[in-house]
């Protein structure tokens, strides 16, 4: 699945404050309030507020992040940060890609991750993991930053860490899965933490 994200635009700096987690799914609130933590700023999620979901009618990643960070901003009055992401895999032309959490109804991963599975059967195990961070200030101004991570389909879903489809993806280069890795090995180098340092390059 191809990315483009928007063109050259004036760079904002983060000042330490507030800022919001445009999410509701707590493992991806605790992983980006993680990585945000030596950064002086104090993250508050969209649940803790009572912000409401939006629905995600984009149709790429960079849309959906977008939507979601200028829902969060617009409502709170502060900046706030959203992640749009999802498992790509060849086999099924991308999929389930942007739709990776509507793969999942009611939040059973365990019965997207036996369907996909079941899909791809004998063909081609490699996908990947692409995460899209966009930064909204109130005022409008928005910040997009993209990661990517490479790898295979486990035969069958490994371990009880992480989130989603954790378990079912073997990073290149490594044996466990996302869902073997320990919190902070995840964290060292994984599709969010390549879009996280990218921000952190541009924005502290």
């Amino acid at each position: 699945m191809s990315l483009e994200l928007p063109g050259p635009q004036a760079v904002r700096k983060l000042s330490p404050g507030r800022l919001v987690i445009a999410s509701h799914n707590a493992g991806k609130v605790r992983e980006i309030t993680a990585l945000l933590g030596p950064y002086g700023v104090e993250p508050v999620s969209a649940a803790a507020l009572d912000l409401p979901e939006p629905e995600e009618t984009g149709t790429t990643f960079v849309a959906n992040a977008e939507l979601k960070a200028r829902a969060a901003a617009d409502l709170s009055g502060l900046p706030a940060l959203a992640d749009d992401s999802g498992l790509c895999v060849d086999a099924l032309g991308g999929d389930p890609g942007i739709f990776s959490a509507r793969w999942a109804p009611d939040k059973d991963f365990g019965a997207a991750m036996a369907r996909i599975n079941a899909l791809v059967g004998d063909q081609s195990r490699d996908a990947h993991f692409i995460c899209v961070l966009a930064l909204a200030w109130p005022d409008g101004h928005v910040e997009w930053f993209e990661g990517r991570a490479d790898g295979t389909l486990a035969p069958e879903p490994r371990g009880s860490n992480g989130f989603g489809y954790d378990p079912l993806f073997l990073p290149n280069g490594g044996d466990r899965t996302y869902g073997e890795l320990t919190p902070d090995e995840k964290h060292a180098d994984n599709h969010r933490a390549r879009a996280f340092a990218k921000l952190v390059a541009t924005v502290f």
